[in-house]
């Protein structure tokens, strides 16, 4: 797996994923959980087509901060950056922006595991 693998996830902002809604706060504003799930989707992808087969990965850490709100309607871009792999240990630059500037930023590690292998221990 290649340093510098990188993916963009981008969604906009609904009722559904407001910190009202998913009750992380009570203002119409983006939530830092759906921020976090964005910014995870997107280091999931980067590496995603670079797996062996029936491997994926699955989130271990992420370090966050949620900069700026965002208001409904807007698009919040996120970019994920491969900068270290330690064995099956990915560890990813994390990078958010609306139309107005930084919206997050941080840092994430995900594992590669084998689907089957993984499901089995639930």
């Amino acid at each position: 797996m290649e340093i510098g693998l990188t993916h963009t996830a981008s969604v906009f902002v609904t009722e559904s994923n407001t910190a009202r809604a998913m009750g992380s706060g009570d203002l119409p504003v983006f939530a830092t959980p759906a921020l976090v799930a964005l910014m995870e989707n997107a280091a999931m992808q980067a590496v995603a087509a670079s797996l062996p087969e029936g491997s994926t990965t699955v989130g271990a850490a992420i370090d966050v901060a949620h900069v700026k709100p965002t208001a409904m309607g807007e698009a919040v871009r996120a970019t994920a950056e491969l900068t270290a792999v330690d064995g099956r240990k990915l560890t990813f630059s994390l990078h958010a922006e609306d139309a107005h500037g930084e919206v997050g930023r941080g840092t994430h590690v995900r594992y590669v595991v084998d689907r089957e292998r993984f499901m089995s221990k639930l």
